[in-house]
């Protein structure tokens, strides 16, 4: 028997997870079972907990879309990991990282960078890909641009302003408070808007000339995603990476033609499913770009096993700064 998080009635994180003792997972063909070391709290596992992502696994379900752990055992045909390997990726559900042992594709499991802590290192796959598919394969951002991140000082935001950086662009980071303002400027934020004492329209417009934000990074939605269509420059993108704000915008079709701007939408999941080479590629990026100094993953708390459900209420409370993640040496 091994500890997990178990969700058997959905509800607020709080209230729906229970650590309980369950039975001993085991890989199947094309799997390798792993040793959790770290896994840090995505917006996905609230949303899980509510039944309100896109993937509603059976319940009872483990909560923890991605990990950092040591192979520990090959399923039939496994070629690739080996026992022993420190590898990161996305656990097979419903038996999710939030344990003491989970479950990888072995297809999808990659090493983990050696100059990265365990929990680093864990938050270095879906954030990090997800800005890299999102800025370089959808948005086309070039060095000299420049590019708007919302919510900068959270995990998907703060893997977004390093990323830019590294990308040569002119980051401007809006974020909700003065602690997060400081996060923003620390991971090398151009410009910072606290959005509850300045109008981040204004001023994107005062920094670019009036000419606007070449890219927009939006995992927010509704309200920031209309105001953010005031502030697009010409022939801008505006990425559509979640609506954390609870709100699901309608654009107006009308006001991209006008203005001349694109609104791109990325599942980076779909990706991973379709392309994983291309995920394999971005991933090696990633690890050159960690290497480099150029991104490391902002870890702002590490939790033991048993902190994890108070950590997924306040990442769901918006109480948080980039990631906190449960390591095992916590």
């Amino acid at each position: 028997m091994v500890k997990a998080w178990q969700v058997h009635e959905l509800g607020q994180p709080r209230n729906a997870m229970r650590l309980e003792e369950v039975a001993d997972p085991k890989p199947e063909a094309g799997q390798v079972l792993v040793r959790v070391k770290a896994s840090p709290v995505n917006f996905p596992d609230v949303l899980l907990c509510r039944g309100e992502y896109q993937m509603k696994p059976p319940l009872p379900f483990t909560p923890g879309v991605e990990l950092c752990g040591e192979v520990v055992e090959l399923g039939p045909g496994v070629e690739g990991p080996a026992v022993g390997d420190r590898v990161v990726g996305g656990a097979v559900m419903p038996r999710g990282a939030f344990a003491e042992y989970a479950v990888l594709d072995a297809a999808r499991a990659l090493p983990a960078p050696e100059t990265l802590s365990d929990a680093e290192a864990s938050a270095l796959y879906i954030g990090y890909q997800t800005g890299w598919f999102g800025l370089h394969r959808r948005a086309g951002l070039r060095a000299g641009e420049t590019l708007l991140v919302h919510a900068a000082a959270g995990g998907v935001g703060s893997a977004a302003i390093q990323l830019g950086k590294a990308a040569g662009a002119t980051v401007v980071g809006v974020v909700g408070g003065p602690e997060k303002a400081q996060v923003a400027r620390d991971l090398g934020a151009d410009v910072v808007v606290d959005r509850h004492q300045e109008d981040f329209v204004q001023v994107v417009k005062e920094v670019t000339g009036g000419r606007g934000a070449d890219v927009v990074y939006d995992p927010v939605g509704g309200e920031t995603y209309q105001r953010s269509t005031k502030c697009i420059a010409f022939e801008g993108r505006i990425l559509i990476i979640g609506f954390a704000g609870g709100t699901i915008q309608t654009p107006g079709l009308n006001h991209a033609l006008i203005k001349n701007y694109s609104i791109v939408g990325l599942h980076w999941g779909l990706y991973v499913q379709r392309d994983p080479e291309t995920a394999r590629q971005a991933h090696a990026e990633l690890t050159k770009l960690a290497e480099s100094g150029a991104v490391r993953p902002l870890i702002s708390r590490r939790v033991p096993l048993e902190g994890l459900a108070d950590a997924v209420q306040e990442v769901g409370d918006g109480k948080t700064v980039g990631r906190v993640a449960y390591d095992v040496s916590a």
